[in-house]
């Protein structure tokens, strides 16, 4: 049997045949594409009635003639041919063609999806409350385990670093609802309202909204990535591993100053803007500052306060445990550790304002409108 392939050539009708006898394999077929690159002309006739063995090189070698040139390949037996006809169809480029879905089952698909992730979210952040419940069950039982050091360093992150952004805001907002209230009441020539939508709305909503919306994109943020970077570097593990609560040394901490700081921070907000709305009244509405302290007094009920501080503690509570929760859910790379951070963001600003229409149905069914 021969080693090696060879070619012959010779004109037969007009046309050049070319007529390979040995094999046509891996170990011939460099040098033998260079002698066929080096032929001049297309229509060429391949014979392979002579070739004994044949590899997938050789096959691909036929099948480029056969492509490029329009080669017509005589002579094969069945094998030979079958070889060529595979590597021939694995050179066709690969059409995957994907039936468009109707819209409304695209649609259908999507809110099905995005309840399922609601629904699991919703059991995690359940399942997460129990889980902080017995931690803070296992603190009390034993004290020693509770980190002051931590809690007063959430309380400097969480309230003190806060108050200049959330006071700059809350005062910006006070200034707009007076200066809006007052364009609207001039029409009726009750302008003197505006102190009373000033200090109502500030007080009972707009503070400890505005506060818990700051703190859930500053301090829930925060929680997630600091959370999500650790799990990421495998510390809440190690933490686990040599006998430390992640629930106790990192979430309760977080837990606990966000939830004693939120009423500070929601009726320091509401003082704040009722500042801004008075200064406002003070320039544009000709109202002294003792005349809008005093409609102040009078309007505000103490049953407005009392809502937000009922309030405050709730939304500190469900922002730091979004925060704390979907930083522990990182897995896999860092890209998770955004997309976890924005999902707490979003979460807890999407709860808090549930939870605010609930409390408000819930305050004017027993009175306190």
């Amino acid at each position: 049997m021969t080693a090696t392939a060879d070619f012959d050539q010779k004109y037969e009708d007009g046309r050049r045949v070319l007529r390979f006898s040995g094999n046509l394999t891996l170990l011939r077929v460099r040098k033998l594409n260079e002698q066929l690159e080096a032929i001049e002309g297309d229509k060429l006739v391949v014979d392979l009635s002579q070739v004994d063995r044949m590899d997938t090189v050789g096959a691909w070698l036929m099948h480029k003639l056969q492509r490029d040139r329009g080669a017509e390949i005589v002579g094969a037996n069945e094998d030979h041919q079958t070889l060529i006809d595979h590597v021939a169809r694995a050179d066709q480029p690969m059409k995957v063609r994907r039936e468009a879905e109707p819209r409304l089952r695209q649609l259908a698909g999507e809110v099905g999806l995005a309840t399922q992730t609601a629904l699991h979210t919703m059991v995690g952040l359940l399942g997460f409350f129990g889980a902080l419940l017995i931690s803070i069950g296992n603190i009390i039982r034993h004290p020693r385990r509770f980190r002051f050091n931590a809690v007063v360093t959430r309380f400097d992150v969480v309230g003190v670093r806060a108050l200049g952004i959330i006071g700059l805001m809350s005062f910006l907002v006070g200034i707009v609802i007076a200066q809006q209230g007052a364009v609207q009441l001039r029409q009726f020539g009750a302008e003197v309202f505006t102190v009373n939508l000033i200090a109502r709305s500030a007080m009972k909503e707009l503070g400890v909204l505005m506060t818990a919306i700051m703190v859930a994109g500053r301090s829930g943020s925060a929680f997630a990535a600091q959370l999500g970077s650790m799990k990421l570097n495998e510390e809440v593990d190690a933490m686990r591993t040599i006998g430390v609560s992640p629930m106790e040394a990192l979430v309760f901490p977080r837990v606990l100053a966000t939830v004693l700081m939120m009423p500070l921070l929601g009726f320091y907000s509401a003082m704040i803007a009722i500042v801004g709305g008075g200064l406002f009244s003070w320039v544009a509405l000709d109202m002294p500052p003792i005349t809008f302290v005093q409609r102040v007094r009078e309007i505000i009920p103490m049953t407005d306060i009392y809502q937000t501080l009922i309030k405050a503690p709730v939304f500190g509570l469900i922002i730091a445990m979004a925060g704390c929760y979907q930083g522990l859910q990182v897995e896999g790379n860092a890209e998770e550790v955004g997309l976890r951070t924005t999902t707490a963001v979003v979460q807890g600003i999407f709860l808090v304002i549930v939870l605010d229409a609930i409390f408000a149905v819930f305050f004017t069914e027993i009175g306190w409108p």
